[in-house]
Formats: C-alpha cells, structure tokens, sequence
C-alpha cells in the first residue's frame, strides 16, 4: 500500500506518515486522544520529536504506549525532555543521517540546530516532502516563545538543510500551513533581514 501523509492540528501540527497498517507519528503533541484517534487501529512503529519542546513532545509517550513503539529524540534535546517526562529517557537518539521506514518510504532525519540545539528535520525523497517542525515555518526562523534561541544558527540551518532541496519540495511545518522548498527560497534574504525580530512564523 502506498504511503500517506495525514495531519492532526492542535497547538502544533501532528504528522502520521504511513499506510492502512503501519504508521510513524512525527511530533505528537501536548494531547495524545486525537491523534490516537486518527491512527486509529494501525501500529505505530515510532513516535519521532523533531524537537524537545513540551508542546512538541509533551504526549510521546501516551502516544507510543499502545504499541510499545520506541519514542526518538535528538540527544541534544534530552534536557527540555526531562523536564516534562522524569524518568524515562528517550529510546532512540536521533543522528543525521539516520533513517527510519514506515509502508513503501524512507525518513531520512537532518539535523537543523538553531530552534533547539537538537531540532531536526525529516526528509522522504518517495514522498516529495520535509517535516520541518520548527527549524522553519512560512514566516522563517520560528521562535519560541517570542525568542530566537539562535537566529544565526538557524538561518544557517535552513540553508543547508531545506535550500539545498529540490524547489517543489513541500515543507509540512510544526505550526501553520505546508509551503514549499520555492517559496522558502524567495523568502530567505528577507528573514535574514529582518532578523530575529522578524515575523519568524507561529512561536512555539
């Protein structure tokens, strides 16, 4: 069965990627109901944080628990983790380059530091998109909590991680509407510009 993409909105975007029996859950969110609700009854082989925030990642582990998927994380995030799951540690530390497979695609993870230390991205080549969370959302470098933690950084991530992408590439974004590799192209020079003041998309 070919892979699919379906959305949860809340206070962040939850992505499930996969097909009628098996799914990976990218970035679950604060509630674990409704997005068990739209996995319904296939199995979860992994529940993937882009980043440590608790609006992120806050329901991981209620949305692993069912399946007894393992929950995956960037180690550089493991602080902001542990302060809203005390005593239990992620199962998997996530790498660049690392890759998970879920129906008929692979994720490729890219690390894109700057919203966090350990913010990643994941990539699909079969599927034309790239999970951003928030390295990057329509309005540029997304904040948290009215602070870019490390604009620099971040722009820098963008480049190396989204720019180098094909142009039709969608970006499905932690916080808003997907756009693409194009759009974010277009926009660059003026989120550099503007700085970390800037518009920067939904804060965290």
């Amino acid at each position: 069965m070919q892979a699919r993409i379906d959305r949860v909105t809340g206070a962040v975007n939850t992505w499930i990627v996969g097909d009628d029996e098996e799914v990976i859950v990218v970035d679950p969110g604060e509630e674990p109901d409704p997005v068990l609700a739209a996995v319904g009854d296939r199995e979860v082989l992994a529940v993937v944080c882009t980043h440590g925030h608790q609006r992120h990642a806050a329901a991981a582990r209620a949305v692993a628990e069912p399946d007894e998927a393992p929950v995956a994380l960037h180690p550089a995030d493991r602080l902001a983790w542990r302060e809203m799951h005390a005593g239990g540690e992620p199962d998997i530390d996530l790498a660049d380059g690392g890759t998970f497979e879920v129906a008929d695609v692979r994720l490729e993870v890219v690390h894109a530091p700057g919203h966090t230390p350990g913010s990643i991205c994941l990539y699909s080549e079969e599927l034309g998109v790239l999970l951003a969370g928030d390295a990057v959302g329509q309005g540029g470098p997304v904040p948290h909590r009215g602070v870019s933690p490390d604009f620099a950084e971040q722009l820098s991530s963008i480049g190396a991680a989204v720019l180098t992408l094909d142009p039709d590439v969608r970006i499905l974004p932690g916080h808003g509407d997907e756009f693409t590799v194009a759009t974010a192209e277009r926009r660059f020079d003026s989120w550099a510009a503007a700085g970390p003041e800037g518009p920067g998309g939904s804060a965290d």
